[in-house]
This record gives structure tokens, sequence and C-alpha cells, in this order.
């Protein structure tokens, strides 16, 4: 029997925002649910006014029951790039609608009630998600700088207020900061956790809606806000609260919002009958197939907050280490832009069926652009900050970390005033032994491999055809990092790798010019120094 999930929602939105928020409801994952809606509409916008029509009319043709309640007296209501502009007037209102919302839900036997801002865009499979939790009240994550250049930070928190982090939205030094930080640490690995305060996009089952919660004001309490009095009275009954960070919202909290809510569409599309969504070179949805080898369809923000997006050049990697470094990589990127440079062979089918269920910009070079590297480097880069990502990781088609990365990458992306990480890298000459000699000792030195994009910033580029770096020259003049997490390059593990890359050493760069000679020419040494890796 399906479950009758009810959606609430108040809504006062600018058309631009509602076009979204709708169309994040309408693209739901509902098969074991039928979804009905409960709307109040207090907009003084004509246009809003018209898509919640539409919309909830298009739903009752569907079989929906719909309750559409609309405001005639607003109340002025403010919001800017700095933040949003509440009154006690307007908070009273927003919890009588939502007391309303829950009373229906109660009358009407729903399984459960879903209450939801209309700035908050949905991924696909975030209701069914919170539904199939089984728990009593729980909330789908999402992230907002709540004041311009500060921290993401979560809706979710602990205790009071908003504590650990507290009034202006930074964290303080001592013993909040270090809660602050391990909190924000939980919240960026995929799970479910218990919380002591949630709101804007809260589920609530049959169990919690049987008992007297409410979104009232509490009288005796100077605390202020309505989602915050439901959780002190839901804590009261003995509800605990939980937040699900499997499939992060994306928040619309300001106008400037809408680009990166354009790309969370986007990037979050679920095709019906299977696949991936990439893009081409025209940046036009395709369709790609599922993988052969036992993955299943899923889109999942592996990282809830800052986006890490895989930036990759690839040319015939078929034969070579694709398939082992995507494995590694698809487990916490949330996007990847991959740049093919003329590859013939399969290396095409390979991104797309090791990527399936990540969001994947492809773009095919109909020739190789790799004689001259800085070309093709600032091609992969314009490319991959056009998805405006907070964090790149830009890594070769033959390297990744060692195994403890995917653990330890949370801390990295939230540690403050760090834009760029340093790491060492490992020449690996066979599958288990890298070299170190005085001509192979990369990993004596830290390079960088993740970079904290910051638009605006003025990024120039080392202009050689060779050796010109995988980053901009200049993101050393950041605050940065270094990190003893190991990467392995793998490019040189076989025989037939050595010798290829040698010959094309020496044709692209014959004088070494860009390079060092004796260092090609150590390339094909019979008896190299190695060392037994240890994971």
């Amino acid at each position: 029997m399906l479950k009758r999930i009810l959606i609430g929602s108040p809504i006062r939105q600018k058309p631009a925002v509602l076009r979204y928020f709708i169309t994040s409801l309408e693209r739901q994952l509902t098969d074991s649910l039928a979804i009905d809606f409960y709307f109040i509409d207090d907009n003084d916008n004509e246009e809003s006014s018209q898509l919640i029509n539409d919309f909830m009319t298009k739903q009752h043709s569907k079989g929906s029951q719909v309750t559409l309640k609309r405001i005639d007296s607003i109340t002025p209501y403010a919001r800017d790039e700095f933040t949003h502009y509440w009154s006690n007037d307007l908070i009273d209102k927003v919890a009588n609608w939502k007391d309303d919302m829950i009373q229906s839900a109660r009358e009407q036997h729903y399984d459960g009630l879903f209450l939801i801002d209309s700035d908050l865009l949905l991924h696909p499979q975030a209701l069914q998600s919170l539904v199939s939790s089984n728990k009593e009240i729980i909330s789908t994550i999402f992230w907002t700088q709540w004041q311009p250049n500060t921290m993401e930070l979560p809706q979710v928190w602990l205790k009071d207020t908003y504590w650990p982090f507290q009034s202006d939205g930074t964290i303080k030094d001592g013993f909040g900061a270090e809660v602050a930080a391990n909190f924000i640490i939980m919240l960026r690995k995929p799970g479910i956790y218990e919380v002591g305060g949630l709101g804007a996009c809260t589920y609530i089952n049959r169990s919690a809606l049987e008992k007297p919660i409410s979104f009232q004001t509490i009288t005796n309490l100077s605390i202020w806000g309505e989602d915050r009095h439901f959780c002190i009275r839901a804590a009261a009954l003995g509800i605990k609260l939980h937040v699900d960070t499997h499939f992060p919202a994306f928040h619309v909290y300001r106008d400037s919002d809408l680009t990166r809510a354009k790309l969370f569409m986007e990037t979050t599309q679920v095709l019906v009958e299977g696949g991936a969504v990439a893009l081409n070179h025209t940046h036009t949805p395709i369709h790609t197939p599922a993988p052969a080898h036992g993955k299943g369809l899923t889109i999942h923000m592996a990282n809830a907050g800052p986006k890490l997006v895989l930036s990759m050049i690839v040319k015939n990697e078929a034969d070579r280490y694709l398939r082992e470094t995507l494995e590694h990589h698809r487990g916490y990127i949330d996007h990847a832009v991959i740049i093919d440079d003329g590859s013939t062979d399969h290396t095409g089918d390979i991104v797309h069926e090791y990527l399936a269920g990540i969001p994947l910009t492809y773009i095919k070079n109909e020739s190789s652009q790799f004689h001259n590297e800085v070309k093709l480097r600032t091609q992969q880069w314009q490319e991959t900050i056009r998805m405006k990502p907070q964090w790149i990781l830009n890594m070769d088609a033959d390297e990744y970390f060692e195994q403890k990365f995917k653990d330890e990458l949370p801390a990295l992306l939230t540690a403050p005033n760090t834009f760029a990480y340093m790491f060492r890298l490992y020449d690996f000459w066979s599958e288990d032994h890298y070299r170190e000699d005085q001509y192979w000792n990369a990993h004596a030195v830290y390079r960088p491999f993740l970079l904290k994009f910051v638009e605006g910033y003025s990024y120039e580029w080392k202009q050689t055809p060779q050796h010109c770096g995988r980053f901009p020259q200049n993101i050393y003049s950041v605050p940065h990092k270094t990190s003893d997490l190991r990467v392995k390059h793998m490019g040189w593990a076989r025989p037939q790798d050595r010798l290829y890359k040698y010959e094309r050493y020496k044709l692209l760069d014959p004088d070494a010019v860009y390079g060092w000679k004796e260092q090609y020419e150590s390339i094909l040494d019979e008896t190299p120094n190695l060392v037994k890796w240890i994971e």
C-alpha cells in the first residue's frame, strides 16, 4: 500500500526561485508514495500566484488532493544580498499556517507531513529518503552562508538558539569551536544523525503527528523563531530530532545564488529510465547507459556543503589505469569535468560507465592539444570553473589518493582560511613499489592537487607549451597547507608506459628546454632503486 504524504508550504517567493522550487517537487521519485499538497499563497506578485495555481491544477488533474489558500493581508517581508528580515508578526503567521497543515494531516490520517520552505530545491531522492528513515521528525540538510563571505553552515544545530555556531554565523574560539568543527565534519558525511534543532525542510511521520506538536510560541521562552519552539516542544514530548545528509537540498538564500541553483537542478536531474546526466561540448543533456559492472543509478551529493569537482584530462586511457582511478574518485566527488583530448579508443565509454550517476561534463577535442599543454590546461580550467565549484580536485587519469583520503577529505574542505592543499606524489615503477633516486623523488616536495576556487581572483598561467602546471601558477599566493595524505601515480608502473613516455618527451621536448635531460634518459634505467609501498 502506498504511503500517503502531505506536502505543505507557505509561499511568498520570486518567480525565478519559485519555478525551481516547483520543478524540484515535480521530479521527486515517489513510486512508493501518494502525494497531496497544501499550499499557502502569501505572494504579492501575480506571476508567482499564477505559477502556484498552474502547479496545483496540474497536480489535481493527476489525482492528487490539493488545498490552496490565498492570503489577502500581506505582512511586510524584506530580504537582500545580506540576509532575510523577519518580524514577530510574520513568524506568528507562519506558525499558524504550519499548525493548520499539521492539523489537516492529522484529521485526514496521512502517514506523514513534509513541510518545506519555497526557497529550497530538493534532490530527486530526498523525500523518499526521509520517509524511509522511519524517524518521527527528520529534516533534509542544506547549507547556507547566513552572512556574506562567511562559512557555509547547516540549518540544524545541537541546542539553544544555534549552538555551537551561535548568532553571527561564525565559529567562536574555545570549546564551542571544537564541537562545531566536529559537528560539521560529521554532517558532511552521508548518514542520519540526531540533532537538537532543525527546520525549513522537515518530515513529520504519523507517530509524531499524533502527539501535541506545534509551532506556536512558548510564552515563557525568549528564544526566537517558530522552528525553535517546535523543536523544544518535540524534545519535551520525548521525540528525537534527526537530520538526513544523504541528499542535501540547495538553499536559494540570495538572488546571487540563482546561478548555482540552475547548476544544482541540472546536475541532480534523474532520467527515469536509468543512466547518468552528462554534458557534451554544447552543454545539452545526453543519455548515457547504466554501468555494465553492477552499479545501479544513484545520483548522490557525497559531501554536503563544499562542492567538490573532479577535473581531469584523458587521452587513450582505456587500457591503462582509468577504471581504477575513477573508482577511487567517484566515492567523494560531486561533479566531474573530463576533457578527452582526442582519444581514438573507448576512453569515453569508460568515463561514462564508471562515473554513471555522478553529474558529468564530458568534452571531447577532435584533435589533441597536448603539444601546447598550456592551451589544454586552460581549456580544462575554464570548463571547470564554469561549474562555479567551491573546490577543484585536479588529477591525471593515472593518479589517485591512498585509501584514507576519503575519510579525511571532509576535514580538509572545512578548514578555515585554507585555499589550497599540497600533497606528495609517488611515482610507481610497479604495482606496489615506487621509485626513489636522484632523478625520481617527486615525493620529496609538495604539489597542489586541491584548490578552493575564488571567483574574481586573477588567476595566472605559466605560458609554456610543456610543464605549465595543472593549476595557475599564482595559487601559492593564497593561504595554503601541506597534507601528509599521499598520491599514487601509476603512470610509470608498466614497462610499456615508460617506453611510451620516453618517446613522447623526446618528440615534444628533444632539447629538454622544458624538462631535465638526465631525467628523461633515466626513464629506461634497468635497475632503478625501488621502495615497497605501505598503505
